[in-house]
């Protein structure tokens, strides 16, 4: 899952080199951290956070296969 999210995000923006991508899991739930170049925050977010929720949604789908819960954090640069 996590190659999925970042090919996915080095698709959108304009800095692929700078898509990272860090899986933290646990029992039941993986988290998904996607972090990329600060010019690109709003092409991974999306209008009305359309990409980011197009992206959550592929995730459910793609977990639901495997028994987990899995959540996608954009973490904005500071």
């Amino acid at each position: 899952m996590k190659e999925l999210i970042q090919r996915i995000a080095q698709t959108l923006v304009d800095n692929p080199e700078q898509v990272n991508v860090q899986e933290i899991k646990t029992q039941q739930t993986i988290v998904l951290e996607l972090r990329v170049a600060k010019e690109d925050v709003g092409k991974a977010i999306g209008k009305k956070g359309r990409t980011a929720q197009a992206m959550r949604t592929i995730l459910s789908c793609a977990s639901a296969k495997i028994n987990k819960r899995t959540i996608l954090e954009i973490i904005e640069p500071v």
